[in-house]
Order: C-alpha cells, then structure tokens, then sequence
C-alpha cells in the first residue's frame, strides 16, 4: 500500500514539475522571430525629443547655434522662436529656418546636423529585463538583435536568454516572437540572430533556475 501511495505521488510530483522544468529552460509559446524582416520605406533619421542638433547658417556665426530638443519637441534659436523640430527630418528643418532666417538675413542657407542621436518614441528599440544595461536604442538600419545586445552588454547570470521576446507591431496588431539570445551570445550560433525593426520591444526573462 505504501508502494502505491508513494509511486502515485512520485508520478503528481512530475505532473506538477514538468511544466515548470519546461518554463525554466527554452520553453516558450511563441514562434521564433524571422531573420530578415522588410524594412522601412525611408529609413532617414528623424528628429525627436533628446536629440541634439547643430544648427550652422553659413557666413553668420551669430546666429548658428547647438540646441538639444526639448520634451514638447519646439527649438528656438537666434531670430527664430518656437519652431517644432520632431518629426522632420534634419534637411526639412533646414529649409524651414531659412524660411525664417529670410526676414532678417538675405539668402540665408542653414545645415542642421544631428550629433546626438536619441529620434522618437516609435523608432527606438526598447530592451528591458535582464540584459546587463537595458536601455532604450534608436533604431538604424540594418540593426540586428546581436548587434542591440553589444550595445546593452550581454545578458546578465539570470537571465533565460533562449525565452526572450520581441512585441513588434505589425499591419496595426501586437504580435510577439521568441529569440534565441542565449544561443546566440553566448554559443556564438548566428541563425538565432534576427532582425530588429522601429518600435521593437526586446523581453529577457529571468530564469526560475
């Protein structure tokens, strides 16, 4: 009897350590990431919040300013107020200013170079959980998720890296993939490296074991 009640016990015991034993390794209930991905239209930079511009109009040092880009996304420099910067690219805001420049300087030609890249919400990457520095990244092309974990430092002892996810937003809908992060930082194996778009997430799970 005792035999019994200690094999059925054995066999309640796997019941309930299975599952879990399958969570705390590479278990995941979502398909794997593609490797390659279509990308983006037009890929040239956008300004957003944080970015920091260098603003040169050419014979007029006076003028030509370095600013960073407020939260609410509005510059003002030298004979220009509150000009809305995010959401343009570097030429268009150019082309604005010496619209406004006009009025006081004759012909003026402006250059706006971004030096200090950070670009809008909707085209960062975000990392977040157990990776050694998660952060958020302004996406580039061709950015890649080997290439995100260089620039967070790897994952961390805890992390379940083969149980990391991307939330990527596709044809208006959330969709969630697995990515192999362990396999591909730590064994070197390059098919489990995929492409990143603007807007992704990238999950790391902590391991239970």
């Amino acid at each position: 009897m005792s035999r019994s009640f200690s094999a059925r016990s054995v066999v309640m015991l796997l019941a309930l350590l299975v599952p879990l034993l399958l969570a705390g390794c590479a278990y995941t209930p979502y398909p794997e990431a593609p490797t390659t991905v279509a990308a983006a239209e037009d890929d040239r930079y956008i300004i957003g919040p944080g970015d920091s511009l260098e603003i040169v109009v050419w014979g007029n040092p006076e003028v030509s300013r370095g600013v960073t880009v407020p939260p609410d996304g509005v510059i003002t420099v030298p004979l220009v107020e509150d000009l809305p910067a995010t959401g343009k690219r570097g030429t268009e805001l150019a082309r604005e200013i010496e619209q406004e420049l006009a009025q006081y300087i004759r012909e003026p030609v402006v250059t706006v170079i971004v030096s200090g890249f950070v670009g809008p919400f909707d085209r960062q990457v975000r990392v977040v959980g157990e990776a050694a520095n998660p952060q958020a990244l302004q996406y580039r092309e061709g950015l890649t998720a080997l290439d995100v974990m260089i620039e967070v430092g790897g994952l961390t002892d805890f992390a379940a890296g083969n149980r990391a996810t991307i939330v990527r937003r596709e044809d208006g809908e959330r969709r969630q993939y697995n990515v192999r992060l362990e396999d591909l930082v730590k064994d070197g194996d390059v098919s489990a490296n995929v492409q990143m778009l603007p807007g992704d997430i990238l999950i790391i799970p902590e391991s239970l074991f």
